[in-house]
C-alpha cells in the first residue's frame, strides 16, 4: 500500500486536496503555451511549462510536501540541466526554469562553484536524483525556430528579450495554476471587456465632435486631428508618431487610434507609458470615465489595490496587467522588461500583441535611451506590438531604431496645426540678477515663474513674499501642494493677482492658465512645457501672452540638466526660434550626439554578447531612479497626524502607507543636514527610510520644508 501511494508525485497539498506532478506540469504547460503563442513560440511556452518542476519527482521533494522532512530541496536546478544536457534551442529555456523562483540568473562561467546562482553553478550542482519524471512525462520537442525567418539586428539581444518573454509566460502560469489549485477554481480575476466594445464606448463619447468642420477654432483642429487617428488606426502595424501641440486633444486622440488599431489588428490592450504619476492620475481617470473603471488598470508606485476587497479583480489584474487598458510608468514599465526577478518580469509576456502609448516621449531616459529604445524595437519586431512616441516635443529617436523603421505621423498638417496652437512668444532676457527678477514679477498681475532648484524657488519665493504671492515645489507634502494648486487657480479664475514660484513640477499635467511665464534656461523641450502654462486656454493674442527666457549670473542647472542648458543656450544664441519644429529636432540630436555612450550609462547591452546573457546583473543595474530617498513626514493636518500614529501604534501596512505618502516630502541630499542638526527621527526601527520632522518650525505652510539649515545646529538627543 505504501509503496502504491508513493507512485502517486505530488506537487501541491491543501488539506485533504491534492495536486500531482503531472497534473500541475500538463496545466502549466497549457497556460505558458497559451500565452506564448501570442508571439508564436506555443511550443517553446509548453517545453517551459512541461519542465518546470521535473525535480518535484525526487524522494526528497515528495518527503517534505507530505510533511515527512523538513529538509529544502531545489526542485528548479533539474529541468535546467535537462534542457543544457539536451542542447541546441533547449539550452536558452534553462534560465527559464534555473530561475522561476529565485530569478533569471546570470550565465556565469566555467570557473564558477557548483551550487552558484548562476547558470554554470546550477549545471554543476548536484541535486536528488528526479528520473522518475520519465515514467510521466515527455520532454516537448522545440518545432518553431527563435525568429521565424525575421533576422534580428543583434541577435544575442534579441535572444535575451525572447527568454524575457518565455520567462515571463512561465512565471504567470505556474502563478495561475498553482492558484487555480489551492483556491479551487475561485481566482475572482475579471481580465475587463474586449477592445470592441471599448472602441463602441469611445465612438459613443465622442460622437458629437465628430461633426465640427470649423478648421480655424480650437475644437476643431481638435477634431481634426481626432478624424485623423481614427482613420490611421487603420494603418498596418509598426511604430507610430503624434506630434501634436499643447491643447491639441492628443489624450483622447491617441485612445482613438489606440482602439481603433487594435481592434483592426484583433490586438489584445492598450497600454499608456508616462513618465509622471501627476498626468497617469489624470489620464487613468478620463479613461476611466470613457471605457468604464473595471477596464482601466492603473499600475505605478502611488496606487495600491490591496487595501480592500472591493479591489481584488485589480489587485490580481495588477500582478500580470490582464486588462484591456493599463497606465503605467516609465519606471515601472522599462524596469520590468529588463527585471530578473519572477514578481517584476510576470507581467510582460502580455506587453505582446498590445497598442502601447509613450506619452510625453521625450522623457524617455537619457541614461538608459539605448537599450530603452533597443527593447521597443523588439517589441515592434517580434512581439506584435504597435508604439506610438507621443509628444508636444518629438525627439530624434529614428537613428537609433536603425533597419528602415520609421515612425508614421498621425498628425494632419502638423505645422500648420502648431502654427494655429502658439499662444505665446518667447522673449529672451539674458542674464539677470536675482533682485532684478523679483522686481519684473513684482509688476505682473498673474505670472508664473519656473526655476531650476528648489533651493533657488525659495531663496526667490522670500524676496517676493506677501499677498497673492505662491511658493510651489517637492519641497511641499502633496497634499499640501493640492491646496496651494487650489488657491492659485481660485485667484486666477476671479482675475486676483498671483505670483507663482515654482520648479519643473507645473510643467506637465497640471492645468494652469497665465497671463506671462518667466522660465529660468533649461532644456528646450522643458521651456516649450512652461509655455503651455501660458495663455492655455486662447483668451488672449500671442502678442501679448509672453514667456521671458532667463539665467542667473551664476551657472546653475537642475541635477543631471547641465548638457540641456548648454544646448539652449546655443541655439538662443544662434538666433533661433525656441518653439520652432526644426528647433526642437535639432535640440535633442545635438543633446544624443553630446550625450554618446551616456545614452547607455551602464552599458547595459554589453551584458549580452556572444550567447552569454546576464539578467541578474542587468536586473540589479538597470535602475531609472538611483538617488536614495528617503520619507519625511511633515504633515501639520489632522488626517496627516492620525495616519501617522495609526502606523507607529498598529504597525505598517501598504495602504497606510499609500495614504501617509500624501503627507510625506521626498529627501535626497538634504536628509544628512537636518538629520544631522537633529531635526528629524526614525518614525520607528522596522520601517527603512521613513522619518518624522521634530522641528516644526521647519516646515512653513509658505515654504513646505525649508532647506536652509545652519550645520552649527546639531544637537545630541
Amino acid at each position: 500500500m505504501d509503496e502504491q501511494k508513493r507512485k502517486v508525485y505530488l506537487a501541491h497539498m491543501d488539506g485533504e486536496r491534492e495536486q500531482t506532478v503531472k497534473e500541475h506540469l500538463e496545466g502549466t504547460a497549457e497556460l505558458a503555451g497559451k500565452f506564448a503563442a501570442v508571439f508564436g513560440k506555443e511550443d517553446w511556452g509548453r517545453c517551459c511549462g512541461m519542465l518546470h518542476d521535473v525535480g518535484k519527482y525526487s524522494e526528497g521533494f515528495q518527503k517534505r510536501i507530505r510533511g515527512e522532512s523538513s529538509r529544502p530541496v531545489d526542485h528548479a536546478t533539474a529541468g535546467a540541466k535537462l534542457c543544457l544536457e539536451k542542447g541546441g534551442m533547449y539550452g536558452f529555456l534553462s534560465y527559464c526554469i534555473a530561475g522561476h523562483h529565485a530569478g533569471l540568473p546570470d550565465r556565469g562561467s566555467s570557473s564558477d562553484q557548483a551550487g552558484s546562482s548562476t547558470l554554470e553553478g546550477r549545471r554543476r550542482k548536484e541535486i536528488e536524483d528526479f528520473q522518475a519524471y520519465g515514467e510521466e512525462i515527455q520532454i516537448p520537442e522545440l518545432m518553431s525556430p527563435p525568429f521565424d525567418g525575421k533576422r534580428p539586428d543583434n541577435p544575442d539581444f534579441s535572444m535575451s528579450v525572447l527568454i524575457r518573454m518565455l520567462y515571463s509566460c512561465l512565471v504567470d502560469a505556474d502563478f495561475l495554476d498553482t492558484e487555480r489549485f489551492m483556491r479551487d477554481g475561485q481566482t475572482e480575476r475579471d481580465g475587463g471587456e474586449s477592445l470592441e466594445v471599448l472602441l463602441g464606448r469611445l465612438e459613443s463619447y465622442i460622437s458629437g465632435w465628430l461633426s465640427n468642420d470649423q478648421p480655424d477654432t480650437v475644437n476643431g483642429r481638435r477634431t481634426e486631428i481626432l478624424k485623423h487617428c481614427l482613420e490611421y488606426g487603420e494603418l498596418e502595424k509598426g511604430l507610430f508618431r503624434l506630434t501634436v501641440p499643447t491643447g491639441g486633444g492628443k489624450t483622447v486622440a491617441s485612445l482613438a487610434f489606440a482602439l481603433r488599431h487594435g481592434v483592426k489588428h484583433h490586438m489584445r490592450r492598450v497600454i499608456y507609458v508616462i513618465p509622471y504619476t501627476s498626468i497617469i492620475e489624470q489620464n487613468a481617470q478620463v479613461f476611466r470615465e470613457i471605457l468604464g473603471e473595471e477596464n482601466v488598470l492603473e499600475n505605478h508606485c502611488n496606487v495600491d489595490y490591496e487595501s480592500s476587497e472591493e479591489f481584488k479583480p485589480m489587485q490580481l489584474a495588477a500582478e500580470n496587467w490582464d486588462k484591456p487598458v493599463v497606465v503605467t510608468t516609465n519606471v515601472q514599465f522599462f524596469e520590468s522588461l529588463f527585471a530578473s526577478r519572477s514578481s517584476k518580469c510576470r507581467k510582460i509576456h502580455n506587453i505582446a500583441d498590445s497598442v502601447i502609448i509613450f506619452d510625453e516621449a521625450q522623457m524617455l531616459p537619457l541614461d538608459y535611451l539605448k537599450p530603452c529604445i533597443s527593447m521597443i524595437r523588439e517589441l515592434i519586431q517580434f512581439y506584435r506590438v504597435s508604439a506610438v512616441l507621443c509628444t508636444a516635443t518629438q525627439p530624434a529617436l529614428e537613428p537609433f531604431f536603425g533597419g528602415g523603421l520609421k515612425g508614421k505621423e498621425l498628425c494632419p498638417r502638423m505645422e500648420e496645426q502648431f502654427r494655429f496652437f502658439e499662444r505665446t512668444t518667447f522673449q529672451n532676457m539674458g542674464t539677470m540678477t536675482e533682485e532684478e527678477l523679483a522686481e519684473r514679477l513684482r509688476r505682473e498681475r498673474q505670472v508664473l515663474c519656473i526655476v531650476n532648484t528648489r533651493k533657488k524657488a525659495q531663496q526667490l519665493y522670500r524676496k517676493l513674499e506677501g499677498e497673492g504671492v505662491y511658493h510651489l515645489s517637492t519641497t511641499m507634502y502633496p497634499a499640501h501642494r493640492r491646496r496651494i494648486l487650489e488657491t492659485v487657480r481660485r485667484r486666477l479664475r476671479d482675475g486676483e493677482t498671483c505670483i507663482l514660484i515654482s520648479t519643473s513640477l507645473v510643467e506637465a499635467g497640471v492645468d494652469l492658465d497665465f497671463q506671462s511665464v518667466y522660465r529660468q534656461l533649461s532644456g528646450v523641450d522643458s521651456m516649450i512645457q512652461a509655455a503651455g502654462r501660458c495663455n492655455r486656454e486662447g483668451k488672449r493674442s500671442r502678442e501679448e501672452s509672453k514667456v521671458f527666457i532667463f539665467q542667473f549670473d551664476e551657472k546653475e542647472s537642475a541635477p543631471g540638466q547641465r548638457q540641456q542648458t548648454d544646448i539652449s543656450e546655443n541655439l538662443l544664441a544662434e538666433g533661433r526660434e525656441l518653439s520652432s519644429l526644426d528647433s526642437v529636432e535639432e535640440y535633442f540630436k545635438r543633446l544624443y550626439h553630446f550625450r554618446g555612450d551616456g545614452l547607455d550609462k551602464k552599458k547595459i547591452m554589453e551584458e549580452f554578447k556572444r550567447s552569454v546573457y546576464n539578467f541578474d546583473k542587468v536586473g540589479k543595474e538597470f535602475r531609472l531612479i538611483e538617488e536614495h530617498t528617503r520619507l519625511l513626514f511633515a504633515g501639520r493636518e489632522e488626517d496627516g497626524k492620525a495616519l501617522l500614529e495609526e502606523i507607529r501604534y498598529c504597525g505598517c501596512t501598504k495602504e497606510r502607507m499609500r495614504k501617509v505618502t500624501r503627507y510625506c516630502v521626498q529627501m535626497g541630499r538634504e536628509f544628512d543636514a537636518l538629520y544631522g542638526a537633529g531635526m528629524i527621527r526614525a518614525v520607528s526601527g522596522d520601517m527603512e527610510d521613513f522619518y518624522e520632522l521634530t522641528e516644526e518650525s521647519q516646515y512653513t505652510e509658505e515654504l513646505g520644508l525649508n532647506l536652509e539649515v545652519d550645520s552649527g545646529m546639531a544637537r545630541f538627543l
